[in-house]
């Protein structure tokens, strides 16, 4: 007896340490968790993946209730973030700035036993697309939230910082040591790195080796990945051989022109995506991670950076709801496909092995049915229209040149997988799929080779919206009755 469970002891401790081995990941490593979807992830499998996959931090772009409870007893650090549109409201008054922490901040830390470690103002609010629209907002909103923080008393644990893109600096050559802060916005970045210097929080920026190499094709493609030992540029004794290190070396040189060398640095996205572009797949996002995980298992930083940064990769899933102004490849950023499954090998541990992440859990799919074309028309071309409506109000970003379902369909396999996005997208409502009675439902799956047609997710988001929307009407009801009777 006393073998037997010595022996089973002894397997008990095997497994857990396999499954520690199974859950290691780099404590550098976090991830961006974005919500952008027509059916978002409920927010408790989402937490127990990450728990699964070893993942300690997540950064997010709001602070929604639903999603930041969800985080309640766990380790795992929180980035909340403040959208763009609400810096005007919060730069101007005090009294916003202490409700929006009182209700995003102080409720969590006090009653959920959140991890809320910072709070970013804004995300990539100069870029050069926005002409300007939050220069001259987004410090203001900054210091009224350090200062409602500060009156909350949670100073000492929430550091107030903000996102940015790397277009906020600039080499005047191509060399990292030439970097400096744009000219446009060098007045506001001197007080933003100051507030940072002086209230030992971080600055945050997105770098994307993908974004070089898609906005000029002269950009050489291997200096975009990790692999290559040549140095394409050479700068007073330091040798770049991967665009990552230059650009993040740009800004350790644009940080000490102003004034303000110590400031720590976390990259707050990078990532390459999967689709929506020929340089979007699968086999340059597992190369490129593969490279990046190598590197940071190093934690050798860059020439001029010699230590290793905390690093928020982008993203943890497909967003269907994302613009894609930037380009199509904006929602196919994911890790993870759509419903939580890995799409694939990467290793968050930085040892290299060929191994799928955990995907998700408990996920509830919808019924397998799909909306295509029926197979009695013939003339194709007389549907542009209706195409161009479900691309309008679905997501059609996989059908271009040199993505997943390119040259796998022919004309009615577009519009079939056209028409189906629309009707997933529409939680598979009947009225989704007519197109003026050229579509039809099946319970057969169209999919074809890389091209998948999808099956939506249930998502208790989408009844939370429907009920906040119902209670609302409840509120103005009841009150109309009883003033009325």
């Amino acid at each position: 007896m006393a073998r037997t469970e010595f022996l089973i002891w002894i397997l008990v401790i095997t497994l857990c340490q396999l499954q520690d081995a199974q859950t290691q990941t780099l404590s550098s490593i976090g991830v961006n968790w974005g919500a952008q979807a027509s059916q978002p992830m409920e927010p408790s499998v989402v937490v127990n993946m990450l728990k699964e996959n070893g993942i300690k931090k997540v950064k997010l772009f709001d602070a929604d209730s639903w999603t930041v409870s969800a985080f309640k007893g766990t380790d795992i650090e929180l980035m909340v973030g403040i959208p763009n549109d609400q810096l005007k409201k919060l730069s101007k008054s005090k009294d916003d700035a202490e409700d929006w922490v009182k209700d995003n901040v102080t409720k969590h830390l006090k009653h959920g036993d959140v991890n809320i470690r910072y709070v970013s103002v804004g995300n990539e609010a100069f870029l050069k697309s926005y002409n300007g629209s939050y220069i001259h907002i987004t410090f203001p909103a900054m210091q009224r939230i350090q200062s409602a923080i500060e009156k909350a008393g949670h100073a000492d644990q929430i550091k107030v910082t903000t996102a940015l893109n790397a277009d906020v600096y600039e080499s005047s050559s191509e060399k990292p040591s030439d970097g400096d802060f744009r000219k446009d916005i060098y007045s506001v970045m001197k007080q933003i790195v100051q507030f940072l210097d002086e209230k030992n929080s971080p600055f945050v920026v997105n770098i994307y080796p993908f974004l070089s190499l898609y906005q000029s094709r002269d950009f050489p493609k291997e200096f975009a990945f990790f692999d290559s030992t040549n140095s394409q540029i050479d700068d007073d004794g330091a040798h770049y051989s991967n665009m990552f290190d230059a650009n993040l070396d740009t800004l350790v040189a644009s940080l000490k022109k102003i004034g303000h060398p110590n400031v720590s640095i976390v990259i707050g996205e990078i990532g390459w995506p999967t689709d929506g572009d020929i340089n979007a797949n699968i086999q340059y996002a597992k190369k490129f991670y593969r490279g990046f995980f190598k590197k940071m298992a190093t934690k050798k930083g860059s020439p001029r950076h010699p230590k290793s940064v905390t690093v928020y990769l982008f993203g943890l899933f497909d967003e269907n709801l994302k613009s894609i102004a930037p380009g199509n490849f904006e929602r196919h950023w994911g890790i993870f496909r759509y419903d939580g499954k890995a799409k694939f090998q990467v290793d968050f541990s930085g040892k290299g092995e060929d191994k799928y992440p955990i995907s998700a859990k408990g996920v509830r799919y919808q019924e397998n049915k799909w909306c295509v074309l029926k197979k009695d028309v013939k003339n194709i071309t007389s549907l542009g229209g209706a195409m161009s409506y479900a691309c309008a109000g679905g997501d059609c970003t996989s059908l271009g040149y040199g993505c997943t379902c390119n040259e796998v369909l022919d004309g009615s396999g577009n519009a079939s997988y056209a028409f189906n996005q629309y009707f997933q997208i529409n939680d598979q409502s009947v009225e989704a799929c007519d197109f003026d009675g050229v579509a039809d439902i099946v319970s057969k799956d169209p999919s074809k080779g890389t091209c998948r047609f999808p099956v939506a997710i249930y998502s208790s988001g989408n009844m939370l919206k429907v009920m906040h929307k119902v209670g609302g009407f409840f509120i103005i009801f009841s009150l109309i009755f009883t003033l009325f009777m």
